[in-house]
């Protein structure tokens, strides 16, 4: 059984990514990532300076996941290529970035794309239209249309040839055309996507929010189906790739979102709940599944549940 994939042309060992903003601060971090099973990862995603974030608390866990408000605590796009630079492993270097419009979106993009010129290793672009809870990013920009991701993919586009993967937001309506505006634009990929919500979690005793923020954004298990259900209208709306990303703790879950039509699927909130180790045992668990089910290579299985 070939348990590898290759996803935008680059070969990985199995179909599983770090999902940005869990353990994607350093280096070290990512590197520890990939020595316990990841295919590839992607860093904490990158402002154009640096990003306190919103103040503590910033997660509590819910019935049935977390929900976050972080606000895009980072060092900034300088720091971050600087952190990044000395990236040796085989295992994909996602980088990726969000901004408050297109031009600024270009400008961290050609920073990138120059890094790369001067020895930063990586293999794709990631670009975050989606976050649920940070005023004047994500859809909090109102960057969750078709047409403001059709102009943000375009204007990227000048400024890099590394391929480029727009992430969108569970929440947005009519997710299938949003994804063919980024496709028609000149996306390579699709990550769906980021958490969902807003949501909110109240101390009954305190009769306060928990979050600082107020609200934040969903992740684990508890926002699955609604992913599965994205990846399933993106995969019938575009050509490229999809990402599946949300409440994938356990081999059955990728499966799953792979029948959806994902040909890659990241991985987050899990790390919380199996550890870091959980790429190994996902991906264990992934092989079992397929060779039980007379699988022998993952793209038998990438959009099975359309096929009827």
């Amino acid at each position: 059984m070939d348990v590898g994939i290759t996803f935008l042309g680059n070969k990985m060992k199995n179909p599983l990514i770090l999902a940005s903003g869990i353990l994607g601060v350093t280096k070290s971090s990512l590197e520890s990532i990939c020595e316990n099973g990841a295919g590839a990862v992607i860093i904490k995603t990158l402002t154009k300076e640096e990003r306190k974030g919103h103040p503590t608390p910033i997660m509590a866990e819910t019935d049935y996941g977390f929900i976050n408000a972080v606000g895009y605590s980072n060092p900034g796009i300088e720091d971050g290529i600087k952190e990044f630079s000395g990236w040796k492993r085989k295992e994909p270097l996602i980088m990726s970035i969000t901004a408050k419009d297109a031009d600024e979106f270009a400008g961290l993009a050609e920073k990138i794309e120059n890094a790369r010129k001067n020895g930063l290793k990586c293999q794709a672009l990631e670009a975050v239209l989606s976050c649920p809870h940070t005023p004047g990013y994500g859809t909090l920009a109102g960057q969750g249309t078709p047409e403001a991701t059709g102009e943000i993919t375009k204007e990227i586009k000048k400024k890099t040839n590394l391929p480029l993967i727009i992430k969108l937001s569970p929440t947005s309506q009519g997710i299938g055309e949003i994804a063919k505006a980024a496709e028609k634009a000149g996306a390579d990929a699709i990550d769906m996507g980021n958490s969902a919500g807003p949501g909110m979690v109240i101390d009954v005793e305190r009769k306060k929010p928990v979050l600082s923020f107020g609200f934040g954004g969903m992740s684990g298990p508890q926002i699955k189906s609604l992913m599965v259900r994205c990846v399933y209208d993106v995969y019938l709306s575009v050509k490229i790739p999809v990402i599946g990303c949300g409440g994938i703790t356990y081999g059955k879950d990728a499966i799953e979102m792979m029948m959806a039509g994902a040909s890659a699927v990241a991985v987050g909130t899990a790390v919380y709940y199996r550890g870091k180790e959980v790429f190994n045992l996902i991906a264990s668990e992934m092989g079992e599944w397929m060779k039980k089910h007379d699988y022998s290579d993952y793209k038998e299985i990438i959009g099975a549940a359309h096929k009827r």
